[in-house]
């Protein structure tokens, strides 16, 4: 089992910056990669960004070149670095964690972007 804690969302005007935090405890080794997601109401959860334990990434075409996904081994973080922020960016963010046995979750962080 994983368990996951993340961190870092709220409100901030278009054109801003957040940083999410997601920090991993429990079955770390089972990790194969971690990442975010988002859910807009009424839609669908849509990967944004994933990272694997070697740093391989792959970011959503819609973020890409405004969003980084990067994570600290040491401390068992991954953290997803949102600039450039558009309202259509407003969603509640999920970090996920892949792991042998399956995926675990954590609660999820609002984002708003204001425009």
């Amino acid at each position: 089992q994983v368990q996951l804690v993340e961190s870092g969302g709220g409100l901030v005007q278009a054109g801003g910056s957040l940083r999410l935090s997601c920090a991993a405890s429990g079955s770390r080794f089972t990790i194969v990669s971690m990442g975010w997601y988002r859910q807009a109401p009424g839609e669908q959860r849509e990967l944004v960004a994933a990272i694997t334990p070697g740093g391989t990434t792959n970011i959503a075409n819609s973020v890409k070149g405004r969003f980084t996904i990067s994570r600290d081994n040491a401390k068992n973080t991954v953290y997803l670095q949102m600039n450039g922020l558009k309202p259509e960016d407003t969603a509640v963010y999920y970090c996920n964690a892949a792991t042998i046995y399956g995926y675990s979750w954590g609660q999820g962080t609002q984002v708003t972007v204001s425009s």
